[in-house]
């Protein structure tokens, strides 16, 4: 289930959230209210298991087309990760710092779950998406991301950039005090 949980940057697990909410149109609501764009889209598509990052991005060539259509994306690619995947352990760890990009960070959820953290002003906006979010975290926007301990999932990455994925790390440990993806869904 998609959910939103904000607290305060200053406080971390520890806290009471200020806004936990599983309902599209509130977690919608409150990530434009800051800036983030949230949508819903259909997934028609079931993928294979053994699907290449080329069979993906054919099953979604038309929702690949409306992103680039309404957003000028110039590169798109598909991320997907399990359990038994060889980096996750890396991977994780290099999304759990966080970053921020010189371009928007637009993702759409095919498959499974992970967790956007926001840190936007005096907030942490925790943002559970799963198959069928769409999310758009504008440039400069502070943020981590977890793929869980056990990894499952699959995202349409695009870019305005030919060179894909490029982060800014901060060296700020915030993200070391906020709960990961299966304590806030625990807490759903």
């Amino acid at each position: 289930m998609t959910h939103l949980v904000i607290r305060s940057a200053s406080g971390g697990s520890h806290e009471a959230p200020l806004v936990q909410s599983g309902d599209g149109d509130r977690i919608a609501s409150e990530l434009a209210a800051r800036g983030v764009r949230f949508e819903r889209w259909a997934t028609p598509v079931a993928l294979a298991a053994d699907a290449d990052q080329t069979a993906i991005l054919s099953a979604y060539a038309t929702e690949i087309a409306r992103v680039q259509a309404d957003g000028g994306y110039r590169t798109v690619d598909a991320i997907r990760l399990g359990p038994d995947h060889p980096d996750r352990a890396a991977l994780r760890a290099k999304f759990l710092s966080e970053h921020t990009h010189a371009e928007d960070e637009v993702r759409f959820f095919v498959e499974g779950r992970g967790l956007f953290c926001l840190h936007i002003a005096d907030e942490v906006l925790q943002v559970v998406c799963e198959q069928g979010d769409w999310i758009g975290v504008p440039a400069g926007t502070r943020h981590w991301f977890d793929t869980g301990a056990r990894p499952s999932f699959c995202a349409l990455r695009f870019f305005d950039n030919s060179d894909g994925w490029v982060a800014s790390f901060t060296g700020d440990p915030i993200a070391t005090r906020f709960p990961l993806l299966e304590e806030v869904m625990a807490a759903a």
